[in-house]
């Protein structure tokens, strides 16, 4: 009797830790992707840059900018590259419109070839410390950039792999709804690739 209440025991210790280890992965899994889509509500032609339905006032009216910019006959590319280095940052460090630490923004303006490493690089960083919210209730404060203070753009040339490219390099400076210790100030490169401009590379001023 007490060798089957033995085997009895082991069975039941080891449906417990299955039981455990089910929970602790289906949370995991849950977490890794938003819980909902995000709808799209309007999409700049020939450009594919998006503006959700969750994005703040301020990513509005700067994406309804770049709207105007694109739509002229002759693309004005100083201004094209200082309001994609706005939105970049708009989207990037308000944080508090999304999901997880997986829920990544400004992907859509990043060099393609770079947006897996900026991906994996935000998760790692900035977005670190970001908890799940795929159930609406956000348990923690997160930043939402309020304005962008002050821009200005120069011409330079950036190099990739052995091809140079003429670039743009925008300084930036943005404040927070509340100051939560994040970035403030950065410089954005840009490059044209078929007549669109994409990120290819940030530097924080600290």
């Amino acid at each position: 009797m007490k060798k089957k209440y033995k085997i009895l025991l082991i069975v039941i210790i080891v449906l417990i830790i299955v039981i455990i280890a089910a929970i602790v992965a289906f949370k995991f899994l849950k977490g890794s992707e938003p819980a909902e889509p995000v709808k799209v509500v309007d999409r700049i032609d020939n450009f594919d840059y998006t503006l959700d339905d969750r994005d703040t006032e301020l990513m509005k009216n700067t994406y309804n900018e770049l709207k105007t910019v694109l739509s002229s006959d002759e693309i004005d590319y100083e201004k094209y590259a200082e309001i994609l280095s706005k939105l970049f940052v708009i989207d990037l460090f308000t944080m508090d419109n999304k999901v997880n630490r997986y829920d990544v923004g400004s992907t859509e303006y990043v060099y393609p070839d770079s947006v897996d490493n900026f991906k994996t690089n935000v998760e790692d960083t900035i977005y670190k410390s970001m908890e799940n919210n795929s159930d609406g209730k956000r348990r923690q404060d997160l930043p939402e950039v309020s304005s962008i203070d002050n821009t200005s753009v120069e011409t330079s040339t950036f190099t990739i792999g052995e091809e140079e490219h003429e670039s743009f390099v925008v300084n930036i400076n943005w404040s927070y709804v509340s100051d939560l210790g994040y970035d403030d100030n950065a410089t954005i490169t840009l490059i044209e690739l078929n007549e669109k401009l994409y990120v290819v590379e940030y530097v924080t001023g600290e």
